[in-house]
Formats: C-alpha cells, structure tokens, sequence
C-alpha cells in the first residue's frame, strides 16, 4: 500500500505487513498505509492476516512524533484509535499474527483483531503507557477494558506490567502461541478457517456484540480531542 505497509492477496485472504524500520513504529505513514490496505481487504471481500516484522510487531507509536509537541501526540494517537474502531467494526475477520514484542499501540492492535496469533520466545507484550510517562488515553482504557480479562485490566493499564506471549494469553492480549516456524502457517489455515463463514453474519454479529463497547470507544476518542496528550518528561 505504500513503503511501510505491504498488502498481499492471496485467493481466500489478504495478508498486510508492517515493515517501519527497527521498532516497527506506528507513525502516520503507517496508519495510512493500514487504512488503504483495510481498504482493499474490505472491497476484495477478505480475510485478514495482520503481521510485522521478524522478531517485532510493533513497539507502539513513533516516539519522534510524540515527543514532538502535545498536538503532534494528539494527532497521531486520535488516528491510532480511529484505526483500533474501524479494526474491530470490520466486517471481515482479522487476524494478527504478531511476530514478536506488541508494545503500546502494538499490544492495542491485538486487542482490536478477531483472533490473536503470538510467537514463542522472550519477547514483551503489554501496554509501557504509564512506565514511559503518558497518561493513559481514553480510547485505550476503554480498548483495553473490553478486551483484557478483568483481573489484569488495571495490572496493565495503571501499573503498565508486561507479559511473555504465555502470559499474554492469560491476560487477553493473544488466543494462542505458536513457534515462529508455524506462526504464518497457523494464521493461514485459520484464515481459510474463517473464510467459511458467512460475511454478512460474521460483520453483523461482531457489531451486534461489540456495540456497548464501540459506543464508548467513540465517545472516548471525542472526549480525546478535547484532553492533553503527551509524554511528559
């Protein structure tokens, strides 16, 4: 879809990789390349298998936008968000199949799929927010309200504890851990899987069923605009 973005479409599902440098940051490019590819997926009628890069998914948003200035943050995490709400509206199944640390907005990319692959390894899933001085936004406690299980909701929001991909599953952050070698491979069959389903009441059961929370996720990206939000040093 653009240099940071790859889309590759396959007969029963379209796989779109994140590849932006060592972090595999979340910056506008790259939200804009998701969009155009989502916006592919949708009017070919797809599957989706959502990856990055080996050994990282991504470690969250471009810290050199959000360090920039308050405005410059706000933007960048209002288009992050809006991206979370079009993910978990989409008709189309999503599938993440998450290469290795989901940091920040990584991990709220899990939490905004339909199935949640992760990689065997020492890597780090969570939510670092608060442990790299940002206030929590509202979109992501609401995000991460509806899908981590209640136990470790505030454990990772307020206290930003990270978990190995075992622990991630516990937590609500992935539905299953696979060795590196098999974590496409795995994705690909539930994608095949998921393309037996039918669309029209895969789109709307999931909207059905997640409108409490997507009413309150929209209401909090509103309520986002009109907060600070930044890094404090």
């Amino acid at each position: 879809m653009n240099e940071v973005v790859k889309y590759i479409s396959e007969e029963k599902y379209a796989i779109i990789k994140i590849e932006n440098g060592k972090a595999n940051a979340i910056s506008h490019e790259v939200v804009e390349g998701l969009n155009a590819a989502f916006d592919k997926a949708e009017a070919d009628k797809k599957v989706v298998i959502l990856t990055g890069q080996t050994g990282i998914f991504s470690a969250g948003f471009d810290l050199k936008v959000m360090t920039a200035s308050p405005e410059s943050a706000k933007e960048l995490v209002t288009k992050g968000s809006k991206l979370s709400y079009r993910m978990l509206s989409f008709p189309m199944p999503i599938i993440v199949a998450a290469t290795g640390h989901a940091i920040a907005k990584g991990a709220f990319l899990l939490l905004s799929a339909d199935y949640r692959l992760g990689t065997e390894g020492p890597f780090k899933i969570g939510l670092n927010e608060v442990a790299i001085g940002m206030t929590m936004h509202q979109a992501g406690i609401e995000i991460a309200k509806a899908r981590l299980s209640s136990v470790y909701f505030e454990r990772s929001v307020c206290n930003a504890e990270m978990y190995n991909p075992n622990d991630a599953i516990t937590a609500g952050f992935l539905d299953k851990v696979v060795p590196d070698t098999h974590l496409l491979p795995t994705a690909i069959k539930i994608a095949e899987m998921f393309s037996q389903l039918n669309m029209k009441a895969h789109a709307g059961t999931k909207l059905k069923s997640r409108k409490p929370y997507l009413d309150k996720l929209a209401k909090a990206i509103e309520l986002d605009l009109v907060s600070d939000i930044s890094i404090n040093s």
